[in-house]
Protein backbone atom coordinates (compact mmCIF):
# COMPACT_ATOMS: atom_id res chain seq x y z
CA UNK A 1 0.00 0.00 0.00
CA UNK A 2 1.37 3.08 -1.27
CA UNK A 3 0.08 6.64 -0.40
CA UNK A 4 -3.21 4.69 0.30
CA UNK A 5 -3.45 3.00 -3.14
CA UNK A 6 -3.97 -0.45 -2.99
CA UNK A 7 -2.47 -2.68 -5.42
CA UNK A 8 -5.53 -2.39 -8.14
CA UNK A 9 -5.37 0.89 -7.89
CA UNK A 10 -1.56 0.94 -8.58
CA UNK A 11 -2.06 -1.31 -11.49
CA UNK A 12 -4.81 1.13 -13.05
CA UNK A 13 -2.40 4.14 -12.44
CA UNK A 14 0.51 2.30 -14.53
CA UNK A 15 -1.87 1.52 -16.78
CA UNK A 16 -3.69 4.81 -17.91
CA UNK A 17 0.18 6.25 -17.80
CA UNK A 18 0.87 3.20 -19.84
CA UNK A 19 -1.81 4.37 -22.64
CA UNK A 20 -0.67 7.69 -22.42
CA UNK A 21 2.46 7.85 -22.94
CA UNK A 22 3.26 4.41 -24.16
CA UNK A 23 6.16 1.83 -23.48
CA UNK A 24 8.76 4.45 -25.19
CA UNK A 25 8.00 7.27 -23.73
CA UNK A 26 7.37 5.79 -19.60
CA UNK A 27 11.13 5.27 -18.65
CA UNK A 28 12.41 8.44 -19.98
CA UNK A 29 9.78 9.93 -18.06
CA UNK A 30 10.32 8.32 -15.17
CA UNK A 31 13.90 8.77 -15.12
CA UNK A 32 13.54 12.69 -15.69
CA UNK A 33 11.38 13.08 -12.70
CA UNK A 34 13.83 11.00 -10.80
CA UNK A 35 16.98 13.66 -11.81
CA UNK A 36 14.01 16.44 -11.51
CA UNK A 37 13.55 15.82 -7.46
CA UNK A 38 17.03 14.85 -6.81
CA UNK A 39 18.45 18.35 -8.17
CA UNK A 40 15.35 19.50 -6.08
CA UNK A 41 16.53 18.10 -2.90
CA UNK A 42 20.29 19.26 -3.44
CA UNK A 43 18.92 22.84 -4.05
CA UNK A 44 17.31 22.39 -0.39
CA UNK A 45 20.11 21.08 1.11
CA UNK A 46 22.09 23.77 -0.07
CA UNK A 47 20.18 26.69 0.63
CA UNK A 48 20.08 24.79 4.17
CA UNK A 49 23.95 24.80 4.16
CA UNK A 50 24.40 27.93 3.37
CA UNK A 51 21.76 29.88 5.33
CA UNK A 52 23.26 27.76 8.59
CA UNK A 53 26.63 28.71 7.53
CA UNK A 54 26.02 32.89 7.15
CA UNK A 55 24.06 32.68 10.56
CA UNK A 56 26.96 30.51 12.31
CA UNK A 57 29.76 32.77 11.39
CA UNK A 58 30.30 35.26 14.31
CA UNK A 59 31.09 38.74 13.68
CA UNK A 60 34.37 39.58 13.36
CA UNK A 61 36.37 41.69 15.94
CA UNK A 62 40.14 42.10 16.15
CA UNK A 63 42.01 41.65 19.32
CA UNK A 64 41.87 43.57 21.74
CA UNK A 65 39.17 46.00 20.51
CA UNK A 66 35.85 45.91 22.16
CA UNK A 67 32.37 47.19 21.55
CA UNK A 68 30.26 49.02 23.87
CA UNK A 69 26.34 49.61 23.27
CA UNK A 70 25.38 53.46 24.11
CA UNK A 71 23.67 54.13 27.66
CA UNK A 72 20.26 53.14 27.72
CA UNK A 73 17.79 55.34 29.58
CA UNK A 74 14.76 54.35 31.12
CA UNK A 75 11.45 55.48 30.83
CA UNK A 76 10.98 55.59 34.74
CA UNK A 77 14.25 57.80 34.60
CA UNK A 78 14.02 60.05 32.82
CA UNK A 79 12.75 63.61 33.23
CA UNK A 80 9.72 64.47 31.72
CA UNK A 81 8.67 67.05 29.19
CA UNK A 82 7.26 69.86 30.01
CA UNK A 83 5.04 71.54 27.18
CA UNK A 84 5.30 74.88 26.23
CA UNK A 85 1.96 76.93 26.08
Amino acid sequence: MIGGLGFGELVLVFAVLLLLFGAKRLPELASGMGKGIRDFKRSVNGLDDNSLQSHDEPNSIAPGETRTAAPVQHLAEAEPKRLQD
